[in-house]
């Protein structure tokens, strides 16, 4: 999902520069909250890694992530079970 900061406009048009939420965990937090949209583990992973973490934060936030990947991998594929069904 993109969304339009108040950063830098693009000088040949004048429209404002649309930037990927996806480093910003408060953001992320707020589009699950609000629209059930889980974030790429791509994504986590990078914020895991833009943090500042102690070894023990970082390693127990690792255990956490891999189990999520894990779910989200099975959610994509039940997803695209259910879609493909759908759109025969």
């Amino acid at each position: 999902m993109e969304r339009t900061v108040e950063a830098p406009r693009n000088p040949t048009r004048g429209d404002r520069i649309k930037c990927m939420y996806h480093y910003n965990p408060s953001t992320a937090l707020d589009e699950l909250t609000e629209d059930a949209t889980l974030p790429n583990p791509v994504h986590v992973r990078d914020m895991i890694l833009r943090q500042r973490l102690t070894a023990d934060q970082s390693l127990e936030l690792n255990r956490i992530f891999v189990e999520y990947q894990k779910a989200f991998g099975e959610a994509q594929k039940l997803g695209k079970e259910i879609l493909k069904r759908l759109a025969a």
